[in-house]
């Protein structure tokens, strides 16, 4: 791979964070819960708000860079350290997103609904393009990976676990910290589970073949 294809393959991966950080955010801002990836980092701003939910975000995805290291050890490649100001990159994007859409007036349920389906299908849009770029996962999406590595488990059998895994650990989490009440999941969190995967297959068809032309120029 030439450095002028590699240059853009990053630079997609980044406008893919960027689609990705925005999606977050509406769904954030619907408030019926967010994708089950962010599910923890939502709970975690909900109750210490000294934290934004990008700096949650930065937070819970560096854990799992450092879950990879002590998992992997010597098998950890320097390369993926690069998750790491990507992980920053992403709560950055994420805060921007939540900017943007404060100026959107969510002041009843039909509202909060249209905010998490646009966020749904902003976030596959991101996730698509950084298929697309095809250089480096993000924190959440290697973590799985090298679960399926080391359990010899299809990667999208521990990504449904993980998924699983996450939005259970968040409630039980939501149940200690705040009282016995489950915050920040909800119906918002079944929407993006099942929808966004479903975006990204939609978005991928859409884009593979001029992307694809655009890099390999």
């Amino acid at each position: 791979m030439s450095p002028k294809e590699l240059t853009k393959r990053y630079t997609l991966f980044i406008i893919s964070l960027l689609f990705s950080g925005i999606g977050v955010a509406f769904t954030k801002t619907g408030a019926l819960g967010v994708s089950p990836i962010s599910s923890l980092a939502n709970v975690l701003s909900l109750r210490f708000p000294f934290f934004s939910i990008g700096e949650w975000l930065i937070v819970t995805n560096l854990a799992l860079v450092a879950g990879q290291i002590v998992i992997l050890r010597r098998e950890f490649r320097p390369i993926e350290l690069l998750q790491i100001p990507l992980s920053f990159l992403f709560g950055y994007f994420t805060d921007f997103g939540m900017w943007i859409a404060s100026f959107v007036p969510v002041d009843s349920y039909p509202m909060q609904l249209v905010m998490v389906v646009l966020g749904v299908v902003i976030l596959g849009f991101g996730i698509s393009l950084s298929v697309a770029a095809n250089v480096i996962m993000n924190a959440g999406e290697a973590f799985v990976r090298t679960l399926a590595a080391v359990t010899g488990r299809k990667f999208g059998n521990v990504k449904i676990a993980f998924d699983v895994g996450i939005v259970a650990f968040s409630a039980v989490l939501s149940l200690v910290l705040f009282g016995g009440r489950i915050e920040g999941i909800r119906e918002g969190t079944l929407i993006a589970a099942f929808c966004t995967g479903l975006c990204v297959k939609l978005f991928s068809r859409a884009v593979h073949i001029p992307l694809n032309r655009f890099l390999e120029k």
